[in-house]
Order: C-alpha cells, then sequence, then structure tokens
C-alpha cells in the first residue's frame, strides 16, 4: 500500500435537482407514492459540488430542464473518454429526452456526440478503468452498445453481467479507486453478489487486491462513489467500506445524498466526469 496516494484533479458535469421527483417506478428504490424534499435534495446537493471544488476539482452544471425529473443523474447521461463523447439512449422512455439538453451541453462545450444506436445509459453502466472500460448489462444497457463502445473508443470493453435489480446499474454494484499507470490495471471496490457468476471470475482475475463490499453496504449506495485517487466521496451509510478504505491509505469524504436514494441514485450517478 502507496504511503501516500496522489488525488488526480477531475473535471465534473453536473444538474441542478430544482425538478427532482419520483414520478414513475423504473427500478425497486422507486415508489412514487413517497414524497421527496426537493429542498433537501437541492442542500445535499449543493454539498456535494462545494465538496468536489473544495478538493480541488472543476464542477460544471447543465441546465435542469422541467418535466425531467432525473436529469440530476449526470452519469448517466454520456461517457466521456480522451474528450469523445459516447452518448446515450435511455431504456425507458420517460429518461429519453434527457440526452437532448446534454447533448446541447456537450455541443456548446465544443465536443462532438456520437448517438448509440443500441440502449446505452452512460457512465450508469461504461465505467472507464484505465487501460479498458467494464461494461455492465442484465437490467439496462445492452451488449450489443458494449460492441459499439468499443469501435467508437477503440479500447477494449469488458462485459459484465448484473443480476440483482436492485444494482441495476454498474454504478451501484462497482466503482473505480484509481486507474493505475506505470503498468498497473489499478484497483476497484465491488459487491460480487451484484454479479452473474462468470463475471465474478473476471473481476477477481482482473482484481485480485479489489476492494470488496458487503450487501449492507452496497444496499447503503456505498459503491455509487467517485475516488479521485486519494479522496472517496462515499455515502456515509457505508460504515464497512468507509473503515476499509481507510485501512487500504485512501481518505474518504462522507457526503449524505439520501434523499436522491429515493429514485435509485448517490454520488456517482450525479457526477458525470469528463475526461480529455
Amino acid at each position: 500500500m502507496p504511503e501516500t496516494r496522489v488525488p488526480r484533479r477531475r473535471r465534473f458535469l453536473v444538474c441542478e435537482p430544482r425538478h427532482f421527483a419520483v414520478q414513475y417506478a423504473i427500478n425497486p428504490w422507486m415508489h412514487p407514492d413517497a414524497p421527496v424534499d426537493v429542498g433537501r435534495a437541492q442542500a445535499q446537493w449543493r454539498t456535494l459540488t462545494d465538496v468536489y471544488r473544495d478538493h480541488g476539482h472543476t464542477v460544471e452544471t447543465v441546465a435542469p430542464v422541467p418535466g425531467l425529473p432525473d436529469m440530476v443523474f449526470a452519469a448517466n447521461a454520456a461517457v466521456v473518454v480522451g474528450g469523445r463523447v459516447f452518448g446515450s439512449l435511455f431504456h425507458a422512455p420517460e429518461r429519453r429526452p434527457e440526452s437532448v439538453p446534454y447533448e446541447a451541453w456537450f455541443k456548446a462545450a465544443g465536443f462532438d456526440v456520437y448517438h448509440p444506436e443500441s440502449v446505452c445509459e452512460g457512465e450508469g453502466d461504461l465505467v472507464p478503468a484505465g487501460r479498458w472500460i467494464l461494461a455492465g448489462t442484465g437490467f439496462r444497457t445492452t451488449r450489443e452498445a458494449h460492441r459499439e463502445v468499443q469501435e467508437f473508443f477503440g479500447v477494449p470493453v469488458i462485459g459484465l453481467t448484473l443480476v440483482d435489480p436492485y444494482f441495476y446499474h454498474l454504478d451501484t454494484a462497482l466503482f473505480v479507486l484509481d486507474e493505475g499507470g506505470d503498468g498497473s490495471d489499478g484497483n476497484i471496490a465491488y459487491y460480487p453478489e451484484a454479479f452473474s457468476p462468470g463475471s465474478r471470475e473476471v473481476l477477481a482475475r482482473l482484481y485480485p487486491d479489489a476492494v470488496i463490499a458487503t450487501r449492507e453496504d452496497a444496499m447503503a449506495f456505498g459503491l455509487n462513489s467517485v475516488s479521485d485517487g486519494r479522496h472517496v466521496f462515499v455515502s456515509p451509510g457505508a460504515t464497512a467500506l468507509i473503515a476499509e478504505l481507510a485501512e487500504r491509505g485512501y481518505v474518504p469524504v462522507p457526503v449524505d445524498l439520501s434523499e436522491f436514494q429515493k429514485a435509485g441514485g448517490g454520488i456517482k450517478c450525479c457526477t458525470q466526469e469528463i475526461r480529455s
């Protein structure tokens, strides 16, 4: 374990939860009859963006659109690698209009945006991990989209099958701690039981030293975290995971986004990384 882990400055894109609500149910977390405290959600979101900036990261915002309550989950809008943007084609018809304002933002910022032909939900299921991209399927993003991603970026894509509906996106079951370099493949944290047996074997081979999370920590959205290589912005409810991260030399930074869990989201869901 390195004595001092080195953070890397990141560029994040986020969307204010001005219109956040649970108006439909497209995952087991969502219950339209349960009230959402929009004021509390906005306060939690502002805390997250303030914490990112306090740690030296750049935070940019896309304007929220009325009628798109899940637009706050910016990670689902695209995946950006090497300054190239692979857009989204959402599984749920309710979310498909979200692609339009995000595409407009990227184009205004000088990016071209690739339109996928297959269902694909951005960083929700596509997790850049150094030399490859870890790609989830089973509930949202299709295997056909995995092939599109590989052809577009020219980066090996490693398909992983999700089997637990509570972990319907890859970023609810796994996150990258560091992306490696200098011959290293980096490391991840994940919850094995969220994956099919074959996918568990793949992850064990690729990341023999991974941080293994409990179901309790996964259900607390502990794996919907963001790491800059040193600081890990993590749900405070993931207590065992926080202790393990500290033991491994990372610096946990707990941020409460519990209001967003009512829609099946957390820290990473609200955070799109722009990788230049």
